[in-house]
């Protein structure tokens, strides 16, 4: 089967910010054609990405080793006993699977592996843990009693569990999810994401900074903190491809399902931001520019465009330039390997002349993602 792919190349030039830190609190940067750059992990993106379009489906879902500690914090919510429920939320990691999921029993039962599930999974398990609580509260007594604690021996049904671990919602049949104790719960991913970086050379800049003391003793002069801080500032080029066939398999093959979170992820992907520092920094800019092309057979990065890094305007800034080079690299893209594999392309930004290379000029982001989903998933005419 041949498989489709949407690509979506961002501009976004940010002001000074942190946008991702490195182990010592510095933006993070990389090497590119022998030049520094303002780096972005694709997983800082992701989170937000991922964040956003939960809160647009009203579709949440959690990253956690936490799930036995969280359950038995909602048995408690509904009149549980504190060791019972406690006992419980252990029960659901030992019942997972025939040898249950291995925990750090000195934390709470922490999961030694990260979960990724949908966060009403509580309402779930606990339900499931009602049901069998007569069992629950033998096997409590049980293991209490005992002198010498034994292994837990799983008491829920360990397919029922299962079932509830392994429900996918959108973000998961979009971003993906593996855990290696739960083979059924693996998901193979829809979206792959580049880091983003700058297009340019990009220096760390210093921001030296106190804070004043409002309430100085006697005789104390000066400031109660000194600091010095990094930021960057910067033109990113930021990519993501998203493998259409795949998403549309991840939700069941429900044309309505992947459309609206196409659209949620576009809409996403074009408007958020990581919020580091953003109270010191308030980085709150948008795309100068978005294209997209929707390809059969691979996707295609853009990102070989600035492997040199760019020049700067004469007059300053790298925005003009870096569209031509897009612009120029996306037509050496169509000389190289044609367009019969290409089924449509366009782009929108903050210009009033469209450019020819990039396809059809939306004018809005609005309208590019609505083109974006029409075209990805088209709307077929009921013939009965």
């Amino acid at each position: 089967m041949r498989h489709r792919f949407l690509d979506l190349h961002v501009l976004q030039a940010v002001p000074a910010a942190n946008l991702n830190r490195n182990d010592a609190q510095e933006p993070k940067t990389i090497d590119v054609g022998n030049t520094t750059r303002a780096m972005v992990s694709s997983q800082a993106w992701k989170r937000v990405i991922r964040l956003d379009i939960e809160e647009e489906l009203k579709e949440p879902a959690a990253r956690t080793r936490q799930l036995p500690a969280v359950l038995a914090e909602h048995l408690r919510t509904r009149g549980w006993p504190a060791d019972l429920a406690a006992f419980a939320g252990a029960q659901v990691a030992r019942s997972a699977t025939t040898g249950g999921l291995k925990t750090d029993t000195a934390n709470n039962n922490r999961t030694l592996a990260l979960a990724y599930v949908p966060a009403d999974i509580t309402d779930a398990l606990a339900d499931l843990c009602t049901e069998h609580r007569t069992a629950l509260e033998d096997g409590h007594t049980e293991y209490t009693a005992a002198t010498k604690k034994p292994a837990l021996k799983a008491l829920l049904p360990t397919k029922k569990i299962a079932a509830v671990l392994t429900r996918r919602t959108d973000s998961i049949a979009l971003l993906g999810r593996m855990h290696a104790e739960l083979p059924d719960a693996h998901v193979e991913a829809a979206l792959q994401m580049a880091p983003a970086y700058t297009v340019h050379k990009a220096d760390l800049q210093p921001d030296y900074f106190t804070s004043v003391e409002d309430w100085p003793r006697p005789g104390e002069h000066g400031s109660a903190h000194l600091q010095t801080a990094f930021l960057t500032t910067g033109l990113f080029y930021r990519y993501a491809t998203v493998n259409l066939t795949d998403l549309l398999a991840n939700v069941n093959s429900d044309t309505d399902r992947a459309r609206r979170l196409l659209t949620a992820f576009t809409d996403a992907f074009i408007m958020t931001l990581p919020q580091a520092k953003k109270t010191a920094t308030a980085h709150h800019s948008l795309p100068d520019l978005v294209h997209y092309t929707i390809r059969e057979r691979r996707p295609v990065s853009y990102s070989a465009a600035f492997e040199q890094p760019v020049t700067a305007h004469p007059r300053g800034g790298y925005t003009q330039p870096a569209r031509d080079a897009l612009a120029s690299y996306a037509t050496a893209v169509d000389r190289l390997i044609g367009t019969r594999h290409r089924l449509a392309h366009g782009h929108a930004g903050a210009f009033d002349t469209p450019i020819a290379p990039l396809g059809t000029h939306h004018p809005s982001f609005d309208d590019l993602t609505a083109a974006v989903t029409t075209t990805a998933y088209p709307h077929t005419r009921d013939t009965a």
